[in-house]
């Protein structure tokens, strides 16, 4: 089994939840995924299947859409609503004076990771370090906010859509958010839309590919691995340059420099390579040997 499969990620599963419980419904140990979401989120968590984790690196750096509650007057350990209040207030804001600071945070910011996240300081994982009631300092990080858009109201929640880089923490976003309007912010909500050119509305829920993997259908709604790379021209070789592609080798082919979606002449994908002055090698191989 091999491809890629867009899941609905549930309330309350890790990413790492959905993997385990599709290796077992699927009997398929190689599944990855291509960006986690927290507990409390929802939405698009794309995985990939058999030799497809291979790709995984190929879309690490894809560019994320969600739609995020925004919950003034309280600041807790999280930065969402699932971690400890340290702070409320009676204070809130317009719609119309969010909208006025949206531009703030809008392309290219800088943000400092919550304590409550996964990345390593000397060693240790910050949520590590949290837990037990520790705070180091971070340094801030570059990300890139493309869009950011208040989409209305609700019980007083605000909701936004974001369009962002890899690395944008959506909880920090929130929360730099309420403490530039002075209020103080958190996450309530979040839903992970798209990922790349992936739709949650092409998903499937965890129930749903249960269902699919009982009736043995499952396979029919695995992505090919090459659409990822759909950008790139594709080529064929022959006989004797496919026996090279297989041994890793180098080969000779007369193509234009760049980057190929590379077929064997039944229509297999193999690879995906490079071709400079002449010479095809391999960037990542995809056949099963």
């Amino acid at each position: 089994m091999n491809g890629i499969l867009l899941v609905d990620k549930p309330p309350d599963f890790t990413s790492h939840d959905v993997v385990a419980k599709l290796r077992g419904l699927l009997r398929e140990r190689r599944i990855g995924h291509s960006g986690t979401l927290d507990p409390m989120a929802t939405g698009l968590l794309v995985l990939f299947i058999g030799r497809a984790t291979r790709a995984v690196q190929f879309a690490e750096n894809h560019e994320k859409e969600y739609i995020a509650g925004l919950r003034p007057g309280i600041v807790t350990d999280t930065q969402d609503i699932t971690g400890t209040v340290l702070r409320t207030g009676d204070k809130s804001f317009t719609a119309e004076e969010l909208t006025a600071v949206l531009p703030d945070f809008t392309g290219d910011i800088m943000q400092i990771p919550p304590m409550y996240s996964a990345i390593k300081i000397d060693g240790k994982k910050l949520y590590e370090i949290a837990r037990k009631g520790g705070e180091v300092e971070r340094k801030s990080r570059p990300v890139t906010i493309s869009e950011l858009q208040l989409l209305g109201e609700e019980n007083g929640d605000f909701f936004l859509r974001i369009r962002c880089s890899k690395g944008t923490y959506i909880r920090t976003l929130c929360h730099d958010i309420g403490k530039k309007l002075g209020t103080g912010a958190a996450l309530s909500y979040l839903r992970r839309t798209k990922c790349g050119s992936f739709s949650v509305e092409n998903s499937l829920t965890v129930d749903e590919i249960q269902d699919l993997a009982g009736k043995g259908e499952i396979e029919e709604k695995l992505i090919p691995v090459d659409t990822l790379f759909c950008t790139s021209p594709s080529c064929t070789l022959n006989e004797v340059q496919k026996k090279k592609c297989l041994c890793g080798t180098s080969f000779d082919a007369d193509l234009p420099d760049g980057n190929y979606r590379v077929y064997d002449e039944e229509g297999a994908f193999l690879m995906y390579a490079n071709t400079q002055n002449g010479t095809m090698s391999v960037i990542k191989s995809f056949f099963e040997i």
